[in-house]
């Protein structure tokens, strides 16, 4: 798979906890963004069918709750190693301009390497 765009991050990520259903998807990629992702529902479903077509995500059960029906979706095995794979990239790159920016003098707040 090509680079990973950052909606397909949040939603990967965010199901490595466990299945959730739609809204919930939409919640945590805002809270992992720290409010930077607002994924909209259309956005959001055709990215989980489109996911699911690659078979990183799979649907995990229904449910019917106040009156409106659940969808679950679950992070498959493929999707984990998916996932694992562009966190190594990122944290590669992350790795790469760490260190220039040191070379440069240039403090990272927060950062422990």
């Amino acid at each position: 798979m090509a680079e990973m765009r950052e909606p397909t991050f949040l939603i990967l990520t965010a199901l490595a906890e466990g299945r959730k259903h739609g809204y919930a998807l939409i919640a945590e990629a805002s809270a992992l963004s720290g409010g930077r992702v607002t994924l909209k529902v259309g956005t959001l479903y055709a990215a989980l069918e489109r996911l699911q077509e690659q078979e990183l995500v799979a649907a995990a059960g229904e449910e019917v709750i106040d009156g409106r029906l659940r969808r679950y979706y679950k992070l498959t095995d493929a999707g984990a190693h998916e996932l694992a794979d562009e966190v190594a990239r990122l944290e590669r790159n992350a790795q790469q301009a760490r260190r220039r920016l040191h070379g440069r003098g240039v403090a990272i707040a927060g950062a422990g390497a």
